[in-house]
């Protein structure tokens, strides 16, 4: 009973020892003193733990300066390059990203850039532009995109993606908007206002679309104010469109020609652009003279005519 007493008190001394942090330092000096010569060997080296392994209040205060500095992930673009060309044909409704990594609690706002000028456009998910056309659409996990419906030529431009970090991290876009180019053209390649035919042949025109990144949009074609691409009331009227790199190439056939064919003719791209030319169905004239030039010719065999009729009329007022 005494030597388990004594056991118990060694423990007991031990234990306060160990909590005050004496224990470590003197581990050799209390193993060969008073109670603790009781205790097992084992036992000394189960708590005999390195003193420089153990934290100290210094290192204690250390880690606290360290998690005190630690800064959260700072945010950045996908595009590494910070800087982007966009390009979109006229009317289209185009996307501008902004993919941004690590945002955390910031914010993304799109505005635009004129001279010296900056248009706030949107602030979070919010809008604030006055053009309804403008408007912030997000694509998860991290796309803040733009979106301009129908853009236009107004549109084209710089725009920014900045984020509200410190200092602010701006992603710069540069809009570019191509306005197609559309033309009724002759046999010759050239773009015409006029084309004559005669009675009884068929009129061909070609329409030339250029400067379209996405040749996607529909070409029409209208007599008037009629639509062709799907008339079956006259009959024998065809339209042949081709899709080319960049436009395309669209063909009206309309045989057998008679006086009712004549007027003005449209090729479109849909809604964007057009281009017109006037048909004259001519009966007896040779249309050929009158495409290359012979039109102005018969004009001047009618000039002496022409002046007689000013001379009479003039005779006729002063006589009155």
């Amino acid at each position: 009973m005494k030597s388990l007493a004594n056991e118990l008190a060694a423990i007991y001394l031990l234990l306060h020892c160990y909590v005050s942090g004496s224990v470590l330092k003197n581990v050799a000096t209390l193993q060969s003193s008073g109670p603790f010569m009781s205790l097992p060997r084992n036992f000394w080296q189960e708590i005999s733990v390195p003193y420089t392994d153990l934290p100290s209040e210094d290192d204690e205060q250390e880690d606290e300066s360290v998690e005190s500095t630690t800064h959260d992930p700072y945010p950045f673009f996908d595009d590494s390059n910070m800087t982007t060309n966009v390009t979109t044909q006229l009317g289209s409704d185009v996307y501008l990203h902004c993919r941004v990594n690590d945002l955390r609690e910031r914010t993304v706002s799109w505005v635009r850039r004129k001279g010296d000028e900056i248009h706030l456009i949107t602030v979070g998910r919010q809008t604030y532009s006055s053009d309804s056309r403008y408007s912030l659409q997000y694509q998860p996990p991290n796309d803040w995109q733009l979106l301009i419906q129908y853009s236009n030529e107004r549109d084209e431009g710089h725009y920014e993606c900045q984020i509200s970090s410190y200092p602010p991290l701006v992603y710069l876009v540069y809009l570019i908007v191509v306005v197609p180019r559309v033309e009724i053209i002759d046999e010759r390649g050239q773009a015409t206002l006029d084309k004559f035919y005669k009675a009884g042949s068929t009129i061909e025109l070609k329409c030339i679309i250029s400067r379209v990144p996405q040749p996607t949009s529909y070409v029409t074609w209208k007599h008037g104010m009629r639509m062709l691409n799907y008339d079956t009331s006259r009959g024998g009227i065809s339209v042949k469109t081709d899709l080319l790199p960049g436009g395309a190439m669209s063909r009206l056939y309309i045989a057998n020609a008679n006086r009712y064919d004549s007027g003005n003719y449209t090729c479109a791209l849909a809604d964007i652009a057009q281009a017109m030319v006037s048909v004259h169905v001519l009966n007896g004239e040779n249309p050929a003279a009158m495409q290359h030039g012979g039109a102005a010719q018969v004009l001047t065999h009618q000039v002496p005519r022409i002046a007689a009729l000013i001379v009479l009329t003039a005779t006729t007022l002063r006589s009155r």
